[in-house]
């Protein structure tokens, strides 16, 4: 008897499991497996943490001797030995296990792993299905599949503006633009990236927290570029558990001692006319493991992202306010593009509903390049 489900029904099934490892594996990929033998789902996992076992082993070790036969639904390509991998291969587990056949969204593009869990499989006689679901997959995966190809963050920005493209009134006040259920989505947003980052204007004006308050999960390091060091030593970003890095271009000595005094971390990169070195930043970061970033602003500060073509993809939240004024806050400042056909063009667009306000995201040619890259991995092309 088939299976009740399609490939493409028990591949999201995957997904929504690979999903729920969200903020807990970085800078490992989400991954989700399904075990089914006869029509029915007889055992399904996620990899749940950083350092612990993998989907497919879960899944395995819960179908036990119903895996015998059985076909395994991953979304991304199950790994291999290689030098310094601290965890077992699931190509062998999957091997010894008795699985007749697998369906893979994405291949893994660690160049340890890339089409070697694939060859394993189908050399020991299971079969291999590739590119079910494969760009879903490689979107949830879009950190990681940038991370192990670049070895440099991740960068998405996000801003919150009304319709008319202000994060602030002429007054300076911005709380609060969007409702509810979008800043719960940034809540989540920052759990998914290691680092949340603002300017310096963003700290005076709002004096923001920059934490993870209602979901589970580790915090991401907060980064603050004071290039000349305005923020006070008392604002909220400075107090709690959380780690915080200030980025200074030419901080005063005294306050660089204030702040180290009460463990904040101050990083000097001095760039062009007295800003802070965002590449040489970036390629701190990576130094330092930290696989993606979330740019929150404020305008000047996206447009130093932008313009230097930093951004991998954008979170734009529109409310359905217009705010007026020819003194309020654009949500991107700087001196901007000079026309239109050399401004900055997104891909892939999508719009979508967040209680009464608007979620437009997109991405820039590198940032889509990653998923152009797993999906065609995926298919096998």
């Amino acid at each position: 008897m088939g299976s009740r489900w399609t490939p493409e029904e028990l591949m999201r099934r995957v997904l929504a499991l690979a999903q729920e490892g969200e903020g807990f594996t970085r800078p490992n990929p989400l991954v989700g497996a399904v075990v089914v033998r006869d029509g029915e789902i007889v055992a399904e996992a996620y990899h749940e943490r950083f350092g612990g076992p993998h989907a497919e082993i879960i899944a395995l070790e819960k179908a036990g001797e119903k895996a015998q036969g059985a076909e395994l639904y991953v979304n991304l390509e199950p790994c291999v030995d290689f030098p310094g991998k601290k965890t077992g291969s699931c190509t062998e587990a999957i091997i010894r296990a008795g699985i007749s056949r697998v369906f893979i969204a994405t291949r893994d593009p660690n160049p340890h792993v890339f089409g070697r869990g694939v060859a394993r499989l189908r050399e020991a006689g299971i079969e291999v299905v590739e590119g079910v679901l494969a760009k879903d997959a490689a979107k949830l995966n879009e950190i990681f599949f940038h991370w192990i190809t670049t070895r440099t963050p991740f960068v998405a920005l996000k801003l919150a503006m009304s319709l008319d493209g202000k994060i602030a009134s002429f007054t300076g006040k911005s709380k609060w633009i969007t409702g509810e259920g979008a800043r719960r989505l940034v809540q989540r947003l920052r759990r998914r990236y290691a680092a949340v980052l603002v300017g310096a204007n963003t700290v005076i004006a709002d004096d923001p927290e920059l934490t993870v308050r209602d979901f589970p999960g580790p915090q991401p390091l907060r980064i603050i570029l004071d290039g000349k060091g305005r923020v006070s030593p008392s604002a909220r970003v400075f107090s709690g558990e959380p780690k915080t890095l200030v980025v200074t271009a030419g901080m005063p000595e005294e306050k660089e001692k204030t702040l180290r005094e009460r463990g904040v971390e101050v990083l000097r990169l001095p760039g062009d006319h007295g800003q802070v070195d965002l590449k040489g930043l970036l390629q701190a970061l990576a130094e330092r493991g930290v696989d993606s970033v979330l740019v929150e602003g404020g305008g000047e500060v996206a447009w130093a992202f932008l313009s230097q073509g930093l951004v991998q993809k954008v979170f734009f939240f529109y409310a359905p306010i217009i705010m007026g004024g020819r003194n309020a806050v654009p949500a991107v400042g700087g001196e901007g593009f000079p026309s239109p056909d050399q401004a900055l063009r997104l891909k892939k667009l999508s719009v979508e509903r967040v209680g009464e306000d608007l979620l437009v995201t997109g991405y820039t040619e590198t940032g889509w390049r990653a998923i152009l890259a797993a999906m065609g991995s995926g298919t096998g092309s």
